[in-house]
């Protein structure tokens, strides 16, 4: 028997066994990776899909993605793999070398480990990460959060943006709809934030499930309190899927109400995310309110922001933006 200490599981797995995310396998008291180099997911995206409204608009993400997950979430829009094996899925041979070489071949300025949980092919992921900063290529993390510190520490020495699930405001909904807890979730935020990673957050709303407005004020208050105002807050829309599909798509005026909540809590930067709808899309000035970055999907329709700061007043925004001198302005530190 060994214990695995990557996520706050602490999978205790015996001889031939496998923990929760069934990509580590107990092999004579040592655990070994079955997805390292072979995701069976690759896309490029734009930086936007991921979502990250506050790391370089409009560059392209290369996005890989291995089987597996430590969380088990009973409405996962990509469970066909998530909560697949490694056996049961169809996989690349696309070691490290080979994800920068790609990257670089399509031009893409960043690389995101995505789609499923990215914790879960932890050492395929900062190998590559640790390769992409040599090459030039930032890296970004599509994460639920659910890692233990240790492993946190020394990947985000590598890392530039992430986007963190925090997926509902309550122990119950995590245990009972996610398989897990809260709390290593808002550890994983604030030490990213503090670390001065781009750290934005979303809120996928369920209807029945986590769409209790005393409960979104109370996460919305959290952010800014214990975190940052500045943390972008994307509240996106559910859609049925797996084991959740009786229950109805989000409707979008809870949605519009998630974000004036926020809103009025103090949050800075919140949008509303699988819908096509343009205000709450758009980046805005949080001095001036004037529109900075117009959005429609996922396509920009205007920039106005100018070394990372509003084009109208000046003001700093929160990000990573590039420079017209070339490099980056990184604002992360607000």
């Amino acid at each position: 028997m060994i214990e695995c200490d990557l996520c706050p599981h602490y999978c205790k797995i015996a001889e031939f066994g496998r923990g929760e995310c069934g990509a580590r396998v107990n092999k004579g008291d040592k655990l070994y990776t079955l997805v390292y180099g072979k995701p069976c997911a690759v896309e490029i995206d734009p930086i936007e899909k991921k979502p990250l409204y506050h790391m370089l608009p409009g560059v392209d993400a290369f996005s890989i993605a291995t089987a597996g997950c430590c969380l088990h979430c009973k409405y996962c829009q990509n469970w066909q793999i998530s909560q697949a094996r490694p056996e049961d899925t169809a996989n690349y041979d696309l070691p490290p070398e080979a994800v920068v070489r790609e990257a670089l071949r399509y031009n893409c300025k960043t690389i995101a480990y995505t789609y499923t949980e990215p914790t879960i092919f932890y050492e395929y992921m900062l190998d590559t990460a640790r390769l992409a900063r040599q090459n030039g290529i930032m890296n970004l993390y599509i994460t639920c959060g659910y890692i233990n510190p240790e492993p946190l520490r020394e990947f985000a020495a590598v890392l530039d943006g992430a986007n963190v699930d925090l997926k509902g405001w309550t122990e119950t909904f995590y245990r009972e709809v996610s398989g897990g807890n809260i709390e290593p979730v808002k550890r994983t935020i604030k030490y990213l934030y503090k670390e001065g990673v781009d750290t934005e957050v979303t809120n996928l709303i369920v209807p029945t499930i986590n769409d209790n407005f005393d409960e979104i004020r109370a996460m919305c208050r959290w952010l800014r309190g214990d975190v940052s105002p500045h943390v972008p807050l994307h509240f996106s829309r559910f859609s049925p899927q797996y084991k959740l599909r009786h229950l109805p798509p989000t409707p979008y005026e809870t949605l519009s109400r998630a974000r004036q909540i926020a809103l009025e809590e103090g949050l800075k930067y919140v949008y509303i995310g699988n819908v096509y709808e343009t205000e709450g899309q758009n980046t805005l000035c949080p001095s001036c309110r004037k529109i900075l970055i117009g959005r429609a999907g996922f396509s920009l329709l205007e920039n106005r922001i100018e070394d990372g700061r509003c084009g109208y007043c000046g003001e700093v925004i929160y990000g990573i933006w590039p420079k017209k001198s070339g490099g980056v302005v990184r604002n992360t530190a607000l």
